[in-house]
């Protein structure tokens, strides 16, 4: 069943789909450019590993294991597309089924774009995959407290505020807080239409 599932999710002005070893050059502009807009946000790489941004080997092998992911329904990992240009990322990370049936919702965006309204949309994209396609209970975003950015896109969302989670992930090198924002398969059918209908159609 879950190989089976959607790999391009359609939204109103962005496409997502998983990103391939030929999306290397567009992925490392983006990247180039934005780094320290977003490395700030993100686990360090240990020093042990390529510098993904510059080594096309590296990147491809993530894109590797995302694939391994999807086919495993471990994971689902999107490259977003505005326009037929890489644009940034949204992914479904640690998919666990059983009693929990949840996933947590890591996103990001070229600076460039931000603030024109790519990222929620794209994040209902994928919240509509998460829950109609893959058939998930719950999906969380964790944000760390000042990154303005990401917590309006949770908010503008009307992510339920769960609190704060204290040191909670290792971050740039730090352990930081970070407040939990969730939705539930019964919130999203409430307000199914409303999405789709503001962000999707």
């Amino acid at each position: 069943m879950l190989r089976s599932l959607p790999i391009e999710l359609v939204g109103r002005r962005v496409l997502l789909r998983p990103l391939g070893a030929d999306d290397f050059e567009q992925w490392r502009e983006v990247r180039r450019r934005g780094g320290d807009w977003l490395t700030k946000w993100e686990p360090r790489p240990a020093s042990s590993q390529p510098n993904m941004v510059e080594d096309a080997r590296a990147f491809a092998a993530r894109c590797g294991a995302r694939d391994r992911e999807r086919q495993m329904g471990t994971g689902y990992g999107f490259g977003v597309f505005v326009n037929g240009r890489f644009a940034g990322e949204v992914n479904l990370n640690n998919v666990q089924r059983g009693a929990f049936q949840n996933a947590y919702v890591g996103y990001w965006i070229d600076r460039a774009l931000a603030g024109q309204g790519y990222t929620p949309e794209a994040v209902v994209a994928t919240l509509r995959f998460g829950f109609d396609e893959a058939r998930l209970h719950r999906l969380q975003v964790a944000v760390v407290p000042r990154n303005t950015s990401s917590r309006r896109v949770a908010e503008k969302l009307r992510l339920r505020d769960e609190g704060t989670a204290v040191r909670y992930l290792e971050i740039n090198g730090r352990w930081e807080d970070h407040v939990r924002y969730a939705i539930t398969a019964e919130e999203w059918a409430e307000r199914r239409r409303d999405y789709l209908r503001e962000w999707l159609e």
